[in-house]
């Protein structure tokens, strides 16, 4: 990513050039991005290609003005935070599903952030609702934070009998780490860095898959300026407080709905997305 890129990048979320690659200025750029970057999944719908290289990420996030899911956003966050002089590494991640069940190898793509103290963090704008600041990877006890209470602990046994494995080149140990959100296990991290092409096959099987949650619903959501969240689904817009108290309305018409993703989310698609229909057998 080139410096007027980045710049570029920056207007986008509002955020004004760290001078330092710091903490405060991570905390900072993660909340911007949470607040005008919507996660959302509409190019499987819509029939656009997901891409995973840096120029295509960066072309849908900053000149398109568009969102994503995990791999789209934090792989254009990555580049943004490694432009600005933060050490990145990509991590992949299993996601806990039903019956505390985890997903499919690279289910999941998070950051592993070093600012210029030393510190390492997990930077993750693309999980949907989840953290609004970055957690400390080396803390084991619970972080409080706006979107909840977190903790992050390394990882035993998985539902499948299976234990945390190690990972070459690990700058956390090489212990897998479970991120936990109210005493929820979230996902499962491995400490391996990863780089963007690895998680073409997470990509291709979550937009594919007629298992994959993001082939079945449509979502486009962020966080709001007083810390709670609009998420559209499908035609159904649900507004969560900070307190958690949700209100809900389906707009009547597709004027109306095009009308949200316009003014809510910066969205300007020419037609009103639908759920694609796949073959449930494939």
């Amino acid at each position: 990513m080139n410096p007027s890129q980045a710049d570029a990048y920056l207007r986008r979320i509002g955020a004004a050039r760290p001078q330092h690659p710091t903490t405060e200025a991570l905390r900072e750029l993660h909340l911007r991005h949470l607040r005008t970057v919507p996660f959302e999944n509409l190019s499987i719908h819509l029939g656009e290609e997901i891409v995973l290289e840096e120029e295509r990420l960066l072309d849908k996030v900053v000149g398109r003005r568009r969102g994503g899911f995990c791999y789209e956003l934090n792989g254009a966050f990555g580049a943004l935070l490694t432009a600005l002089g933060y050490e990145v590494e990509l991590l992949a991640g299993r996601v806990y599903g039903d019956e505390g069940r985890l997903g499919i190898p690279y289910d999941h793509l998070a950051l592993r952030v070093r600012t210029a103290d030393g510190a390492d963090w997990l930077a993750d704008v693309g999980f949907g609702a989840h953290s609004h600041f970055p957690l400390s990877l080396a803390e084991r006890g619970e972080q409080t934070d706006p979107g909840g209470t977190f903790r992050v602990t390394e990882a035993g046994p998985d539902p499948a009998g299976v234990t945390g494995t190690a990972g070459p080149g690990s700058a956390a140990g090489g212990a897998d780490l479970d991120v936990l959100r109210n005493g929820g296990p979230q996902y499962r991290l491995e400490t391996r860095p990863r780089a963007l092409a690895d998680f073409t096959g997470g990509a291709w099987w979550h937009s594919t898959s007629p298992r994959s949650h993001f082939t079945r619903s449509l979502v486009c959501s962020r966080l709001t300026e007083d810390g709670g969240r609009l998420t559209l689904s499908g035609r159904v817009l649900t507004t969560t407080a900070p307190d958690g108290r949700k209100e809900t309305r389906e707009p009547a018409t597709d004027e109306e709905v095009l009308a949200l993703y316009r003014e809510e989310f910066g969205i300007e698609p020419a037609v009103v997305p639908t759920v694609r229909q796949r073959d449930q057998a494939s």
